[in-house]
């Protein structure tokens, strides 16, 4: 379907959280939102599955009522339905615009494919000005398979790629199988910065939107390689405060060259020309998205920045900021 077809659809008065649940074939997805759903506050939940496949599986599977499903065509959100997704939340936004005689759905929830790399995903929702005056990305959160994990993380890009952009990793069917040993590890030097939690422990109201479920205990950092198909995570501290412009500058060049690359970025950093507070810093690939700015630092860290990469040197990262003075507060995630 193309955009221009579909009727108008206003930006909503205040935009609309969204968080992504991505994850591998198998890592049991569905089972993790059919929880969520089930929540009563939760049911004004909209959501739109996008499978691999021709037959919408997981849509019969899902037994929660949920106030819109929205369906993709054959194919993964990273490619060929990229332009579909689109249209979907263009679908969505405007179902809730015409609802009548019933409350408009408060958030939504992305399940991506299994074979899907969320970072194109991600740069999809951004691109587009309206949707990114109509959502708000609350998280992403990626489930992994305790059992197939590890093996998975070795043989496929996408379920590496899938860890290392999570604001949140849940480990799932730990009722099956017990975490092997090195997993959690494993897991933590690929995103260094994302709580780890065994789903099955976990509250379901914490799980996708907001609330802050029990993180199981990270390992000490280890500079140890893995096998991540190119993909790393690189924590860099600035050592000297940068002012508005010269950040822009770096991070802006970073994304304009590099952006294919630059899968994903988060950090905390006080400005030199804006003291009194950090700014809250986002971009995916080729997009930065506005700082937002907090009153005070949430912990001891200060102006740190997590790069997660495919196939870029730490030291084009380090040059671009050099003005920051970066130091790298580990060795990068081994690539091998």
């Amino acid at each position: 379907m193309n955009r221009n077809s579909i009727p108008f659809a206003e930006i909503p008065a205040e935009p609309i959280p969204l968080s992504v649940l991505t994850g591998f074939l198998g890592s049991g997805k569905t089972t993790i939102l059919s929880r969520v759903l089930a929540l009563p506050n939760l049911r004004d939940t909209a959501v739109i599955i996008s499978e691999f496949g021709a037959v919408a599986l997981d849509h019969l599977l899902l037994e929660a009522t949920a106030d819109d499903v929205v369906e993709l065509p054959n194919g993964c959100t990273c490619c060929a339905v990229k332009q579909g997704l689109a249209d979907a939340f263009y679908r969505l936004l405007r179902s809730r615009q015409a609802a009548a005689g019933r409350p408009p759905f408060q958030r939504i929830v992305l399940e991506t494919s299994g074979l899907a790399d969320p970072g194109p995903t991600l740069y999809t929702l951004s691109a587009d000005a309206f949707l990114e005056a109509s959502l708000r990305l609350d998280r992403v959160v990626t489930a992994v398979d305790a059992i197939a994990g590890p093996a998975t993380l070795d043989r496929y890009p996408e379920a590496v790629a899938q860890a290392a952009v999570a604001d949140l990793l849940l480990i799932t069917k730990t009722d099956l199988s017990p975490v092997a040993d090195g997993f959690v590890g494993r897991l933590a030097s690929l995103n260094p910065t994302a709580a780890i939690v065994d789903a099955a422990d976990a509250d379901a109201h914490d799980l996708l939107f907001g609330g802050t479920p029990r993180a199981l205990p990270r390992p000490r950092p280890s500079a140890a390689a893995v096998h991540a198909h190119g993909i790393y995570a690189l924590s860099v501290r600035l050592q000297r405060p940068m002012n508005r412009l010269g950040f822009a500058m770096a991070l802006g060049g970073l994304a304009r060259d590099h952006g294919e690359k630059l899968l994903r970025v988060k950090g905390l950093v006080e400005f030199s020309d804006r003291p009194g507070g950090p700014a809250a810093i986002h971009a995916v690939q080729h997009t930065l998205y506005p700082p937002r700015w907090l009153e005070r630092w949430p912990d001891a860290e200060r102006d740190r920045l997590v790069f997660i990469v495919r196939d870029l040197e730490p030291d084009e990262i380090l040059r671009r900021f050099a003005e920051g003075e970066p130091a790298c507060i580990a060795p990068p995630a081994g690539v091998t």
